[in-house]
């Protein structure tokens, strides 16, 4: 017990709760918000196992150049809208935005409405851009 009380062993303890936090926090982070795809993982998902692709941009965005396939959706009309594009939910669904950090928000949202497995595109249409993927028009 004379280990736990001494100074120099609590900042160790504090130095090992703090380390073990800090990576133990990007997992909690990717548990509640959704899996993030790299663009190559989202190439994957949408030719393999034809994942349906939600872009979340303005539509003038989305007219200017989007991912290949892709659905055009504005985040807040996900509860009425996604029934309208007809999709299968219990097939992979890759969100996408500029740059993947309003996407993320909605994972919790989709979750709810049954759909079974979703991904954010890591770095959204930037990063997609970034890896020199096409964009279609």
């Amino acid at each position: 017990m004379n280990f736990l009380t001494q100074i120099d062993n609590l900042a160790l303890i504090a130095l090992l709760l703090v380390s073990g936090a800090a990576l133990f926090l990007p997992t909690l982070s990717t548990l509640i918000s959704g899996k993030g795809l790299s663009p190559k993982e989202a190439t994957i998902w949408m030719n393999r196992r034809k994942a349906a692709v939600l872009d979340l941009r303005p539509e003038s965005d989305f007219k200017a150049g989007h991912l290949p396939g892709a659905k055009h959706i504005l985040a807040e009309q996900i509860p009425s809208g996604v029934d309208k594009l007809k999709l299968d939910r219990k097939s992979p669904v890759i969100v996408v935005c500029h740059s993947g950090m309003s996407a993320r928000k909605l994972v919790p949202e989709l979750k709810k409405m049954g759909f079974s497995e979703i991904a954010v595109l890591e770095g959204g249409v930037q990063g997609w851009q970034a890896a020199a993927l096409p964009l279609v028009k």
